[in-house]
């Protein structure tokens, strides 16, 4: 053998020598950096906070979160010879379908079986876990030098927001949308009560254990174990009663068919308080599966749709008159047998009058009547007066994205027919809430009242934190409300109210139909509405009804009207109203 040969075979040798090296330095790099799962000898395991509920004033969670977990298994420690056993087992223990979970085993590792575990399941799949490890079903496997035995892996993996009762109290309930944060599901309001008290459901503080784990990867719990106590978001307690919550949901249901409406809302409020005790709307979704169809339903139309109101504004307009001392109910003005010139423009009326009382120009919705009463006015004590009645401004209710509506520059009602509409309820957009808390000055001896959906939110230990409201204004004098009342009262006994009459109570309210305006013009679609008041001895409650687009009947009197009067019969079913047979 020459010496080139001999070389030739050293270099040879070497080489296969360095590259069984490199394979080597290979194989434990990769056992180093490879995310193999392998559990370690100290472990932690989180427990996330998750968000408050929204709880009825009768007890009822209409929200709350339920945490997911998910469940994994490494394939190379499960025995070949018990691996239908883990399936059964498994299929019992987690709901899901054998077929599922077997072909979820085909592939080799660490595999996710599931992401949607709940706490129950999670809970049984723990101690199913312990289960296994006793029966052996797990055995170990090589990794380099090492054995690693390793069982069912149960970790959060986000939470779920339930509404049990669907529809109910939507859209005031509002839905929420979710976001991920490192790999966990978090849970946050977009619209209705979950946006507005979103700081106060959100979870406060992730719990944490921190320990020794033992064969099964559980953590050991002795005095070494490190333990953060866990703190959920807080739970928001509302005035709504379920019971009356989902009568006033089926009776405007029940309307909305008979009328061929496009959609009716209404709400209850306690004078005194400004507590919302129902409000809903007939167009309602289930936050859990939104469809496109809802997408016109999720925005709230008590807050967030301005319109143009019609009669109703007219008791409005009669108030800051008797504030300004610049009619009595017992003034007469002409009714011009049902047609006025004003300017340009003409005013008509329904009822056709030669001549009627100031206060009969309310219980007899006059368009002429007002129109001349407002003219009494100059512009800045109109102006003042309708923001003075909250005009022009948010309410302050316990929902997101109020609107304020709009009322143009005080200037503008320098001209005499801009006054006259507005009086009667044209050229100034209002919502529906503005409406109800304005009456409710008529019910309340001119106190404004914020009106809140929700009383108070309660901490872990239970503990009642209640919510802090503006407090009462005086807005309009005793005097001036006193007339009001007794003419809001005149319209339910001979004007256009009196399908609201029910016998033994003071109800009282007014009218309103409007046309609806698009495209610069008005249509003969319309927007009727009622609000007023029902009371007996002890109670006071303020009511508000708008119907929009309504097709079988279009006044008022036909349409929201009827809706009062049952929204009232529920109430004396409810006990909520006494009916006083000696009045």
């Amino acid at each position: 053998m020459d010496t080139t040969t001999k070389l030739y075979k050293i270099i040879v040798i070497f080489a296969l020598f360095l590259i069984g090296i490199l394979i080597f330095l290979g194989v434990v790099l990769k056992i180093i950096i490879e995310d193999r799962h392998l559990p370690r000898l100290y472990v932690e395991e989180k427990n996330r906070a998750v968000r408050g509920s929204i709880v009825s004033q009768d007890g009822y969670q209409v929200a709350y979160s339920n945490k997911l977990y998910k469940v994994a298994v490494n394939t190379r420690c499960i025995d070949p010879q018990k691996k239908d056993l883990f399936i059964k087992l498994f299929s019992i223990y987690s709901g899901i379908p054998q077929k599922k979970v077997r072909k979820a085993l085909k592939k080799r590792g660490y595999i996710v079986l599931s992401y949607a575990i709940d706490t129950k399941t999670a809970y049984q799949l723990k101690i199913l876990s312990r289960k296994l490890n006793s029966l052996d079903v797990f055995v170990p496997y090589r990794v380099g030098n090492r054995y690693i035995k390793q069982g069912l892996t149960i970790l959060e993996s986000g939470e779920s927001r339930v509404f049990p009762y669907k529809d109910t109290m939507t859209p005031i309930i509002g839905y929420v949308g979710k976001i991920e944060e490192d790999g966990y599901t978090r849970i946050q309001g977009i619209k209705g009560l979950e946006k507005y008290y979103q700081d106060i459901i959100a979870p406060k503080q992730d719990g944490l254990i921190r320990g020794k784990r033992d064969i099964g990867n559980n953590i050991i719990l002795n005095k070494e174990a490190f333990v953060k106590q866990r703190v959920d978001g807080y739970n928001v307690h509302l005035n709504i009663n379920m019971y009356l919550q989902k009568s006033l949901e089926k009776l405007l249901d029940n309307h909305k068919a008979d009328l061929e409406a496009k959609e009716i809302i209404a709400a209850i409020m306690d004078a005194s308080s400004g507590k919302i005790l129902a409000m809903a709307s007939s167009n309602r979704y289930i936050p859990k599966k939104i469809r496109k169809r809802d997408y016109s339903s999720l925005n709230p139309k008590f807050t967030e749709y301005p319109f143009e109101a019609g009669s109703v504004m007219k008791p409005i307009t009669f108030s800051i008159l008797l504030e300004n001392r610049l009619v009595t109910p017992f003034d007469v003005v002409k009714g011009y047998n049902g047609r006025m010139k004003l300017g340009r423009k003409y005013i008509t009326d329904e009822h056709r009058f030669d001549w009627l009382s100031a206060e009969n120009v309310i219980v007899h919705s006059s368009n002429i009547g007002i129109a001349q009463l407002a003219q009494r006015l100059n512009y800045l004590q109109f102006y003042n007066g309708l923001k003075t009645l909250g005009f022009g401004q948010k309410t302050g209710i316990d929902l997101p994205y109020e609107k304020s509506g709009k009322l143009l520059p005080a200037y503008k009602l320098k001209s005499e027919i801009y006054k006259a509409t507005v009086g009667y309820g044209y050229g100034i957009t209002v919502t529906f809430m503005q409406l109800l808390q304005a009456y409710n000055l008529f019910n309340n001896d001119g106190y404004r009242v914020t009106p809140h959906i929700a009383e108070f939110y309660t901490l872990q230990n239970n503990k009642r934190i209640f919510f802090e409201h503006p407090k009462k204004q005086k807005v309009l004098s005793s005097k001036t409300v006193a007339t009001m009342y007794d003419i809001l009262k005149k319209v339910v006994q001979k004007g256009t109210g009196t399908v609201a009459k029910i016998e033994g109570l003071d109800i009282g309210g007014k009218t309103g139909t409007a046309h609806i305006s698009r495209g610069g013009s008005y249509t003969r679609a319309y927007i009727s509405s009622f609000f007023g008041f029902a009371n007996d001895k002890k109670h006071r409650y303020t009511i508000g009804v708008t119907v929009f687009e309504p097709k079988t009947k279009h006044f008022a009197s036909q349409t929201a009207v009827p809706v009062f009067r049952n929204i009232v019969l529920e109430l004396i079913n409810e006990g909520l109203l006494v009916a006083d047979e000696a009045q």
